[in-house]
């Protein structure tokens, strides 16, 4: 199981509000005592953070806001001694516009070799007013910007698939290729164990710039170039002793173009967020979990389950509305949501994605049962998405709320006592009842509950990877065994179903009435016979 902190609202050390590698190490016992395998750490480098550290300036080393590259070794090293591997987040498709290349590429001017690395075309029209292309952002809006010449006159556009301070690289010039495998190193050669890389399939571009249309090739995203790549990646990371991991974020429909991330020279796994954007729905799951296995079967890449993370809107949430599905097309605000339903679906998801082969990711605060903070004042929303989609789409700020730990009112323990800064962000005053503390103990509680599954989890060989079959089951129930012995049942009817005769339970995500399993309830079951159980 691998767990993604978010280092601005995991845990603040030093009481300016935000989280910094500090807390970080003042709560590995936390991590430590859930169960986890691995962290994943979003972005912590120098960053003007016009996207929340996902604009880099210097792949090598720590923002300050969050401490030092001598603290992050330490991080590393005192992980390691609780049996905790370290991924970091590397940023490959594009830099911060604050980043030394691009600062030499501007100041340069036209002829300046730096432009080389960047996506610098002239505009169009008589004057070159106009964008080179029509291209929309990953974020909305526009994706070039026109630069000024050091004489002060318009100059050439810059391409930038995200904001305007995110300008992309070219991956078509060697000097770019060898700069990451070079960053690569750097983090290897300190201990980290794997690299999470973001926007994976959208390193390569057409040199063509053509227009993006329906019967075409997409000019930016998922061109079989990036395998050459991530090829040359995979033998960097081979080279190194012990196992060294490459893990894409490729959100791509297509799963077999998904799969061709993960042959066995490429990529050793990728988010599935098929399963993240799933409704909760029968036929949903059960349709996506058997395309992730077959899609993860030619390659023999282990399948990633996950439920959330720092870009999306908290399961909790979703799961409590109408529409249970995730697209960033959908978000808004103000749709109605009944948080118990939600809490008691996230329970039950939570069983069901840790007994599916492979890997699963929890984001941080999802074993809190922490829902999406929808109700943020304006002022304090830090997320481009916000302003760039005209505040339609609410942003991810909602997700990314400082972590509760302790204590009956905010800070909860995310700052240490006597801090003068707020948190940067506000927490809700009723997260006091799901506080890392109030939780620890309560047999009830969501923490107890991943605490439990996980402990089970790791102490079970047919689960991870492994065998896996479906089992009979009524409607709107999904069944299925792991190995010998082991059943999952989940129902996702409205009414409570049989509990299996033969079958002892092991750990439930509620209560179980005389022998039904609720609506919306998820339980773990050891076949009194494990032999029967195998067919």
């Amino acid at each position: 199981m691998i767990y993604q902190v978010y280092p601005r609202s995991f845990a603040d050390g030093n009481g300016d509000g935000i989280g910094d590698i500090a807390g970080i190490r003042a709560r590995l016992d936390h991590l430590a005592a859930l169960g986890v395998d691995a962290i994943w750490f979003s972005p912590w480098y120098p960053s003007p953070m016009a996207d929340a550290g996902y604009d880099v300036a210097d792949y090598r080393d720590i923002d300050p806001v969050f401490g030092t590259l001598g603290e992050a070794e330490a991080l590393i090293a005192e992980a390691h001694a609780l049996g905790i591997r370290i991924i970091v987040d590397v940023v490959p498709n594009h830099c911060s516009d604050a980043h030394p290349w691009f600062q030499a590429a501007l100041a340069g001017g036209p002829g300046a070799p730096e432009r080389d690395l960047f996506w610098f075309r002239p505009g169009r029209g008589p004057n070159g007013d106009q964008p080179p292309t029509d291209w929309v952002g990953e974020f909305g809006g526009p994706t070039w910007t026109r630069t000024t010449d050091p004489d002060g006159s318009p100059g050439d556009w810059y391409l930038h698939l995200f904001t305007a301070q995110q300008p992309d690289f070219n991956w078509d010039h060697p000097r770019v290729r060898a700069e990451f495998e070079d960053v690569l190193r750097f983090w290897f050669d300190r201990g980290v164990d794997g690299i999470r890389i973001d926007s994976a399939g959208l390193l390569v571009k057409d040199g063509t710039l053509p227009e993006t249309l329906p019967d075409r090739p997409h000019p930016f995203r998922d061109l079989d170039g990036v395998h050459e790549i991530y090829r040359a990646w995979r033998r960097l990371a081979d080279g190194y002793p012990g196992d060294r991991a490459l893990i894409g974020e490729v959100w791509m429909p297509d799963r077999q173009r998904f799969a061709n991330y993960l042959r066995p020279d490429e990529l050793h796994a990728a988010f599935n967020f098929d399963f993240l954007g799933c409704a909760w729905d029968t036929s949903a799951l059960r349709e996506c979990i058997d395309g992730t296995l077959s899609a993860h079967a030619p390659v023999a890449a282990p399948a990633t389950w996950v439920l959330s993370n720092h870009d999306v809107t908290r399961h909790v949430t979703r799961y409590g509305r109408a529409d249970t599905t995730f697209s960033f097309a959908a978000k808004r605000e103000g749709i109605p949501t009944d948080l118990e339903l939600g809490t008691r679906r996230a329970r039950a998801a939570a069983l069901l994605s840790l007994s599916l082969p492979g890997a699963v990711y929890v984001y941080q605060g999802e074993e809190l049962g922490l829902y999406e903070v929808e109700d943020i004042p304006y002022a304090l929303r830090q997320d481009p998405m916000w302003e760039r989609s005209g505040r339609v789409d609410p942003g991810r700020d909602g997700c990314r709320v400082p972590l509760p730990w302790a204590g009956d009112e905010p800070p909860f323990g995310f700052s240490p006592d006597g801090a003068v800064a707020a948190p940067w962000l506000p927490q809700p005053a009723d997260w006091k009842d799901r506080t890392a503390q109030a939780q620890t103990g309560d047999p009830n509680s969501m923490l107890e509950l991943y605490r439990s599954a996980i402990r089970v989890r790791r102490a079970d060989p047919a689960l991870g990877d492994g065998d896996f079959g479906w089992l009979p089951a009524p409607d709107g129930v999904l069944a299925f065994r792991r190995g010998a012995g082991f059943r999952c049942v989940v129902n996702l009817a409205d009414a409570p179903v049989p509990l299996p005769a033969d079958g002892e339970p092991l750990l439930a995500s509620g209560p179980l009435d005389d022998g039904l399993l609720p609506p919306d309830t998820a339980v773990w079951l050891r076949s009194v016979d494990p032999a029967d159980a195998s067919h």
